[in-house]
């Protein structure tokens, strides 16, 4: 049999390179990375991270470098990671800046839509030497999303509200994370096109809507203690129809294989209000 040299040495040239970047020090600073990083079987490679980065169980023993405000740049510079991979949107600026300036190697996660898990999932894979297990996942949850949209794409559409925060009501639009997963179980807010993607409204403003199933995320299935009262106002279609829906707002909220599971039941709920309301026409 002919072995192709040239294969056999450029093959062990890949895997040794894959070896490497599986060694590598990564420093992970939002929630979101830390959970795609253990997804693909990297966890180990994470020496710091931010505050909340909680999920899975094993997350919540790392090093904590910062938090959304601020990061603590002395420290990070101690730990001499070999790669910073920060969130565009999600970390202070200047901060990242700094630490450019300071010539550490910082890659950037970005995720602007739904599809963007899988991308994000796949750039990990390259970066820790271990594309095959991100590629696989990025697949899997490519599809199950593509299933979804398939399936409430011609669905009768449903008014939502989306109660984001109450102390002021902070709500959704535009092309917000919340407002690509209403889209997706073929709801309508009424607030879609305000001009931020997090625009704060009036509590006439809301109740003047009339929504038929509200959207209350929260870490406790029994809701947030600070959240709308919204038994204060019976005539509400959600309120009356009791389609007050409580997402685990961890998965909802961060950008992971994780969120497309908590969306499929959200869906699901709302669908039960679609044709609950469509029995009533």
């Amino acid at each position: 049999m002919l072995i192709n040299i040239s294969w056999v040495n450029n093959t062990a040239a890949s895997e040794t390179h894959e070896t490497h970047r599986q060694k590598l020090r990564i420093i992970a600073l939002a929630p979101h990375i830390v959970e795609s990083l253990y997804a693909i079987g990297a966890g180990d490679q994470i020496i710091a991270t931010t505050a909340h980065s909680d999920y899975p169980a094993a997350a919540k023993d790392l090093l904590v470098v910062g938090n959304y405000a601020r990061l603590q740049i002395e420290k990070i510079l101690q730990l001499k990671p070999d790669i910073i991979v920060a969130w565009k949107t999600g970390n202070p600026a200047d901060d990242l800046a700094r630490l450019e300036k300071y010539q550490l190697k910082v890659v950037y996660s970005n995720p602007q839509n739904l599809e963007d898990v899988a991308t994000e999932l796949q750039m990990l894979g390259k970066l820790t030497g271990r594309s095959q297990q991100a590629n696989t996942l990025a697949e899997q949850y490519l599809a199950k999303l593509a299933f979804m949209q398939q399936h409430y794409a011609n669905q009768q559409k449903i008014k939502v509200f989306y109660e984001l925060w109450s102390r002021p009501i902070r709500t959704v639009a535009q092309n917000s994370w919340p407002q690509q997963q209403i889209e997706l179980c073929g709801g309508i807010n009424p607030f879609a096109d305000a001009k931020d993607d997090y625009p704060n409204v009036g509590l006439e403003q809301v109740l003047v809507t009339l929504p038929q199933v509200v959207i209350q995320p929260s870490k406790s299935t029994k809701g947030d203690p600070d959240s709308l009262p919204w038994s204060q106002w019976p005539h509400i279609p959600a309120v009356k129809n009791n389609f007050i829906l409580h997402p685990d707002a961890d998965k909802v909220h961060r950008m992971t294989t994780r969120m497309l599971d908590e969306i499929k039941i959200l869906c699901d709920q709302v669908n039960v209000a679609r044709q609950f309301y469509q029995q009533q026409n």
